[in-house]
């Protein structure tokens, strides 16, 4: 059996990051389903890997993390000898570029993509009414946001670097709930930010998170 396991629900953002993360260093993992409507989130068993009764949890072996980015950082470096290099060694300067793309996506990006992946992907599946005033908002302040994005990947493949990075997969998720609503259009009218996310979103490590789903 293998040491590491995500304790979450597929349908959750934030579990596929870290799935996405272990799929891509080819880690093996035990995925340990929690049934959200149940409210297994708020057990006490489930509160003693995260207090805040939130997914993801995980464990390897002895160490038990919270927080999908702290867990992807972790994974990343703990085993930076397998699989895909999601960080860039080398200098600081680097290493700060990559530090740089990760704090957009987690304080620019991550706040209107997630507004409008819950007003237009998840509320339809659990038959709540979308928000159209929180649409309209929070579409212009990810445009801006894409504005800045399209000016980087005017420069570069990816947001840090020239290879896929830890900047790019926590986009993954909220990029993919976009792509199936009509949000799609503030990607797609920006050509570098569409070639990026074609790129990001055909790799065979998400493939397989989005296998995860249909199961």
């Amino acid at each position: 059996m293998a040491a590491i396991k995500v304790h979450g629900s597929p349908l959750s953002t934030a579990v596929q990051r870290v799935v996405a993360c272990l799929y891509e260093k080819g880690v093996d993992f035990q995925f340990v389903p929690v049934n959200m409507a149940a409210g297994e989130h708020k057990s006490d068993n489930f509160l003693a890997l995260n207090p805040f009764g939130q997914v993801p949890a995980f464990e390897d072996g002895d160490l038990k993390l919270f927080e999908s980015r702290a867990i992807t950082h972790y994974v990343a470096h703990e085993y930076a000898d397998k699989g895909t290099q999601l960080l860039i060694p080398g200098s600081n300067k680097d290493a700060a570029v990559l530090q740089l793309w990760t704090e957009v996506e987690a304080h620019q990006f991550n706040s209107p993509a997630s507004v409008l992946a819950w007003e237009l992907f998840y509320k339809p599946i659990f038959g709540k009414v979308t928000d159209a005033a929180a649409v309209e908002e929070n579409e212009g302040k990810l445009g801006k946001v894409l504005d800045v994005y399209e000016s980087r990947l005017s420069k570069s493949k990816y947001l840090a670097a020239d290879y896929f990075t830890l900047a790019d997969l926590y986009h993954l998720p909220n990029l993919q709930c976009l792509l199936g609503t009509s949000a799609k259009t503030v990607v797609e009218s920006r050509p570098h930010v569409s070639a990026w996310v074609k790129e990001i979103t055909a790799r065979p490590a998400w493939s397989k998170v989005l296998a995860m789903q249909k199961q």
